[in-house]
């Protein structure tokens, strides 16, 4: 192979036959095409793109570069769900139990944070004891008793992927909806799908940052997802304040917690979808505030009881999910889970008793009564990171009891005096530092703005 002349052909635009990208995936994996020219290649990839054809072969290739997760044949589908990432996005973590309760099989293979947006497995090593890598063999064993995992790809996944994203990440050329959509797709196909929900999300904290922009690469991935036999569909979903009231690690496992613990309905109440205090009080203090979380949480889970075929609309689907939740069950399973993947449960449900694990909790409090009028997700998260709470680099240290929590959100009323967020720090200069800076993330009106919609939009 020539790859010199293949550089240039995509340089000059014109198209890649399907041996050629099957040919420059396994030498590049192989180690057999140096970084600098792949660089070149991904750069005119940046400038040129690609064809839904060049994408899709170059899809199924990185999927094919490693081992794909082969499951035994089982009644339950096999689902699972993928988020481009925000601050505060902990969806994936109570979603995997209540979709195991709800007759799936979830084979959820996630990622790292890097920058602002925190990933999952950094959220999951907070909890003691807890693996977040596993051998494929395992992983297969635990989909199949428990009913979920959550936990990385192993060496010999979408190793093509791998070597890919990091040369991508320092090269300029992470924004290209072809790169991404491959990217993606082909770790989400490597675990054999019966379908799958995407929350892309856009605004100030988002990988988007508009909902132009996140609708092309939605549209993007949920065609080639169905192409390749997956029924896929896509939520976009505002990203411009944080999702749920706590950002940082720990703060967001314990929030996740919160978010399945059962509750049941306020009798007095006209409105059937009001909810009180959980029967369990071990997180109550959170329960009020993880609204936009639990919803978002339901929806995922309405939308692939229908793409699976288990529900026949999405008002009873959703009421699946909720009565599932409210159960109880989701909240057993969760423990299942986590002991399954060597969680000390003592150690853990001793943790979760704690109201901070951090040496040092400040106050951001509200200068004046009014409406919040803004909530700004990136600055939060940049606050997040400068905690700690995040990586500059991939290897930066991650300090997990670092963060946000009681996170006052647009349109709520508050009071002069009042929280808009809680600091947890390593020591007080960190904790005053960050509370000067988050001064600007909060603004107050005097009339309640308008709620903008979680879910813009749903594309299937």
């Amino acid at each position: 192979m020539n790859f010199l002349s293949l550089i240039e052909r995509k340089r000059d635009n014109h198209s890649l036959t399907t041996g050629q990208i099957r040919q420059i995936i396994a030498a590049y994996t192989a180690g057999h095409i140096p970084d600098y020219q792949m660089a070149a290649m991904l750069m005119a990839i940046y400038f040129r793109g690609l064809s839904k054809e060049e994408t899709t072969t170059l899809t199924l290739a990185m999927r094919d570069s490693g081992d794909v997760l082969k499951f035994p044949r089982d009644k339950r589908p096999l689902v699972d769900k993928h988020s481009t990432g925000g601050v505060g996005d902990k969806v994936s973590l109570p979603l995997a139990p209540l979709l195991a309760c709800l007759g799936f099989r979830v084979p959820m293979i996630s990622g790292r944070g890097l920058g602002i947006t925190g990933g999952t497995l950094d959220k999951l090593d907070s909890i003691p004891g807890f693996k977040t890598t596993l051998p494929t063999k395992r992983i297969i064993e635990i989909v199949q008793t428990v009913g979920c995992v959550i936990c990385g790809q192993t060496d010999r996944m979408v190793p093509a992927d791998k070597k890919l994203y990091a040369l991508r990440d320092v090269t300029g050329t992470v924004p290209s909806i072809p790169l991404i959509v491959s990217s993606i797709l082909s770790k989400k196909l490597a675990e054999n799908l019966d379908a799958l929900i995407l929350d892309v999300k856009f605004g100030r904290a988002a990988f988007m940052p508009t909902k132009a922009k996140a609708h092309e690469l939605a549209k993007a991935m949920v065609a080639l997802g169905n192409q390749c036999g997956v029924n896929t569909r896509a939520l976009l979903t505002n990203m411009d304040a944080p999702l749920g009231r706590a950002a940082g690690n720990w703060l967001e496992v314990k929030e996740s917690v919160a978010c399945l613990e059962p509750r049941r309905r306020a009798r007095e109440s006209a409105d059937a979808s009001k909810w009180v205090e959980p029967l369990s009080a071990n997180s109550r203090s959170l329960l009020h505030a993880v609204d936009d979380l639990r919803e978002l949480v339901l929806v995922c889970a309405a939308h692939l009881l229908i793409q699976t075929g288990k529900a026949k609309s999405l008002a009873i689907a959703h009421k699946q999910a909720e009565d599932c939740l409210n159960s109880g069950a989701p909240r057993a399973k969760w423990d299942e889970m986590i002991v399954a993947q060597g969680a000390n449960l003592r150690a853990f449900k001793r943790k979760l008793t704690l109201d901070h694990t951090a040496p040092i909790v400040a106050e951001l409090k509200a200068n004046r009564s009014g409406f919040v009028s803004k909530c700004d997700a990136q600055l939060l998260g940049e606050v997040i990171r400068n905690l700690g709470g995040g990586r500059l680099t991939k290897e930066s240290a991650i300090n997990h009891d670092v963060g946000l929590d009681w996170i006052a959100k647009p349109s709520q009323a508050v009071k002069s005096g009042q929280v808009l967020a809680r600091i947890h720090a390593a020591d007080p200069r960190q904790a005053n530092a960050a509370r000067t800076r988050l001064k600007a993330a909060f603004e107050i009106s005097a009339r309640r703005p308008p709620l903008s919609p979680l879910i813009l939009e749903v594309i299937n």
